[in-house]
């Protein structure tokens, strides 16, 4: 299976994924710390981690699967979110909240 197609599996097959730099317990960048944060503030229960320093082709193919720079990344329901600004903005707003219960 290719990266991309293995990835498109990964955010299909769970309701809230996070690409981060590190695990949930142990984040290994403050970006991906601040979305656990607000993923938990959030209320999400379900949530999925992929650590990308644990393979070098989903930590490279993951910036083209959604054509976005940086990790962490956040998919809700296969569909791409944003990053760490964006769930920041979103958690403020309410509309993370809204998005993970749906």
């Amino acid at each position: 299976m290719d990266t991309q197609a293995k990835i498109k599996e990964i955010v299909s097959s769970h309701p809230v994924v996070l690409f981060m730099k590190g695990t949930a317990q142990f984040p290994q960048c403050g970006f991906s710390g601040n979305a656990i944060n607000i993923l938990k503030a959030a209320g999400v229960e379900n949530l999925h981690t992929v650590n990308v320093f644990d393979d070098e082709h989903i930590r490279q193919g993951i910036k083209q699967y959604a054509n976005w720079p940086t990790i962490p990344q956040l998919y809700i329901h296969g569909e791409f979110i944003g990053g760490s600004d964006i769930l920041t903005e979103m958690f403020q707003s309410g509309e993370l909240q809204k998005l993970v219960k749906a």
